[in-house]
């Protein structure tokens, strides 16, 4: 019967058994396992101690904040694009449909621009969301930047019908995004 590694880490410390002590002066296979776990200690000790970086904090911040402005001026920038889209579609093609057409394409982008003023009003630096939360509002802001290009290149010819669904879709997926935004946020209490 061999000793344990228990037995082994015992008589290393100075601990072991009796019978180990003697144990270990008659057998061979034994003796080198112990002098295999010195050798083990000996090269874990010889390994270069890793330590963090000190305070990497700042840069890290300063890369989200960053992120964040470049998020919003390109929703300036797309919110501006929708703007001359939509005044081009003013100035060069007057809607001819009826009234309770014109009244809902207004009553759309009316609202369009309220969920854009909320997103704009809302203060993302001071909350957190979840990841699948984050991936979810990249998702939904891709799908409105689309539309908007959508929107934008078929201004002229556009019908009416299909421009009114266009908007719709867009307070639609608009709506979605102040959703996820607002609602599945959290202050982070430090």
């Amino acid at each position: 019967m061999h000793c344990t590694m228990d037995e082994l880490l015992a008589l290393r410390s100075g601990d072991g058994s009796v019978w180990a002590r003697q144990h270990i002066e008659s057998c061979e296979a034994c003796r080198a396992e112990l002098d295999a776990v010195y050798q083990r200690v000996a090269g874990l000790k010889a390994l270069p101690a890793l330590r963090p970086p000190r305070d990497r904090w700042s840069s890290v911040r300063a890369v989200i904040v960053a992120d964040r402005a470049h998020r919003r001026r390109r929703w300036t920038g797309l919110a501006l694009a929708a703007a001359a889209g939509l005044a081009g579609i003013l100035v060069i093609r007057p809607i001819m449909g009826d009234k309770v057409y014109a009244e809902e394409l207004a009553q759309a982008k009316q609202q369009s621009a309220q969920l854009e003023s909320t997103l704009r009003n809302y203060d993302s630096d001071s909350r957190v969301v979840s990841g699948r939360s984050a991936a979810l509002c990249a998702q939904l802001e891709e799908q409105i930047a689309q539309l908007d290009g959508q929107l934008t290149q078929s201004a002229i010819a556009a019908q009416d019908r299909a421009l009114l669904d266009l908007w719709r879709q867009r307070v639609d997926l608009m709506q979605q995004l102040v959703a996820v935004r607002v609602t599945r946020a959290a202050y982070v209490g430090l």
